[in-house]
């Protein structure tokens, strides 16, 4: 098992890419802000498997942070994470600084437009615009073959692809299955932020997911009264809703009826933690 090698400056990365590159090995890329968990893991065994280098990248990336205290309290534990993914083999990790990827008068920003404004983007101004701008950087500094993301950030995914569309870069952008706890709470690393009694409560998310399929196959096809239920159940857990949405998978778009597979999306509050989720709600036999 050959030792993960860790990379900070952009010229370095630039470097070991243009070497596999010169040898016609294909890339896969991982974006993270690190705290790994078992998410994450499994896009790297995706290319791992897809791939004959792997790159994961860890940068807690200021730009997409709405507020300050999440910002400063977002998890970090570079070594940790780093011992984990040696252990799959992970080829390179480029963990650059803050001032490495933005330096003194940068100012470049980038605007995927409408999809950034609704859902997560309205609730989070300017986080889309955050996520697209590192995302192209690291597209540049690792022009990778495929580059892996969860559809647990799924209007992320969407945003992703769309920026992907839109500058003609030559990457597969693949979409992998949300992996979860036993009691279904979608594995992210805001997760050890949450108290014991948080954590607890948290499951409500997972449940309110399955009671709108739940009730789609009971006969109920109105969206409203879907959403309603849904939310009844957060707050009898006490979980503050940002937004409960079921839209079209491909354009998020509001669905009335449900008269066709349709996307769940939620996004809760647990104390000072904020959690999003979602589910694929399946009508008939789709």
């Amino acid at each position: 098992m050959s030792q993960t090698k860790i990379l900070t400056e952009n010229r370095s990365i630039q470097a070991v890419i243009k070497n596999v590159r010169s040898r016609g090995q294909t890339i896969g890329l991982v974006p993270t802000m690190g705290s790994l968990h078992a998410g994450h893991l499994s896009l790297v065994e995706e290319s791992n498997k897809r791939c004959e280098i792997t790159v994961v990248t860890i940068f807690v990336n200021p730009l997409q942070f709405n507020e300050e205290n999440d910002l400063r309290n977002y998890p970090r534990d570079l070594a940790a994470d780093v011992s984990i993914l040696d252990q799959l083999s992970v080829d390179y990790v480029f963990a650059p600084s803050p001032e490495e990827l933005y330096p003194p008068g940068y100012s470049l920003s980038v605007d995927v437009g409408p999809l950034s404004k609704i859902l997560e983007g309205r609730f989070r101004p300017g986080h889309f615009s955050g996520v697209a701008t590192v995302l192209l950087k690291l597209f540049h500094l690792i022009p990778a073959d495929t580059a892996f993301f969860g559809f647990k950030d799924y209007q992320q995914l969407k945003v992703v692809q769309q920026v992907v569309k839109d500058t003609n870069l030559p990457i597969k952008i693949v979409g992998c299955p949300t992996v979860r706890e036993e009691d279904g709470l979608a594995k992210s690393s805001r997760n050890q932020l949450l108290s014991p009694t948080e954590r607890q409560r948290a499951k409500c998310i997972y449940e309110s997911l399955q009671e709108a399929q739940k009730m789609v196959d009971d006969g109920e096809y109105d969206a409203k009264r879907i959403m309603q239920s849904m939310r009844r159940h957060i707050h009898q857990a006490t979980g503050k809703v940002d937004y409960v949405a079921l839209v079209n998978p491909d354009t998020l778009t509001p669905e009335n009826d449900l008269t066709k597979n349709t996307l769940a999306l939620i996004a809760v509050r647990l104390g000072d933690v904020r959690l999003i989720d979602n589910r694929l709600i399946k009508v008939g036999n789709g």
